[in-house]
């Protein structure tokens, strides 16, 4: 066994740094790590899934890459919209919890959407037209999904964490989240008519 005081002494240098990390100085840049790491990791479990079940052969690095890409895009929007509803929305009000989940959910939620599709879209050097199909297609599954996870889970994040801790619970939540938005993204059947399987194996790596 590991004696308790080595337990506690461990932890005694790690605490100081975390909380270092979620200070108002260092804060804007831990959410932006923790967005970005946990977008590539539910990638890489959606990969990894496709690998097993045999719909996709190789792990591709680039389209991982290209993920933590948009977590580096959505951490700050996401960290300065909580400073935002918590500036002008302060309180654990039941009323005024609701008020936040619905501006989260009309304002934020699309954003968010929005600039995770046109970003790997970019990144993918995707037409005009094709970023406008995958908005099409990818767009309202994942706002339909958004809105049935977000609310009762903002609601938890709203009452009971501190403002700091907003993000990084998002992120914990927004893992099964970041795998579904990779299916859709990158494995969902599309209207086109393309089979899952070839729409995944273009998207490997050459």
């Amino acid at each position: 066994m590991i004696p308790l005081a080595y337990t506690r002494s461990i932890l005694g240098k790690i605490i100081p740094k975390v909380h270092r990390l979620f200070s108002p100085k260092y804060l804007l840049l831990t959410n932006m790590a923790i967005t970005s790491s946990l977008s590539s990791l539910g990638d890489i479990l959606q990969q990894s899934y496709e690998i097993t079940i045999q719909r996709q052969e190789n792990w591709n690095k680039t389209r991982t890459f290209h993920v933590s890409i948009t977590g580096l895009v959505l951490g700050p929007p996401c960290h300065f919209w909580y400073k935002f509803l918590d500036h002008y929305l302060p309180g654990r009000a039941p009323r005024v919890i609701v008020k936040k989940l619905v501006l989260d959910q009309i304002f934020c939620a699309p954003v968010m959407i929005f600039l995770f599709l046109t970003t790997l879209g970019l990144l993918e050097k995707s037409s005009l037209q094709q970023m406008w199909v995958d908005f099409e297609e990818c767009g309202k599954p994942l706002l339909l999904a958004d809105w049935l996870v977000w609310p009762p889970a903002q609601v938890i994040n709203f009452y009971f964490l501190p403002s700091k801790y907003r993000v990084l619970y998002d992120n914990i939540i927004s893992l099964g989240f970041d795998i579904y938005y990779s299916f859709v993204k990158f494995c969902r059947d599309r209207k086109s008519g393309n089979k899952v399987e070839e729409i995944c194996d273009s998207d490997k790596d050459t």
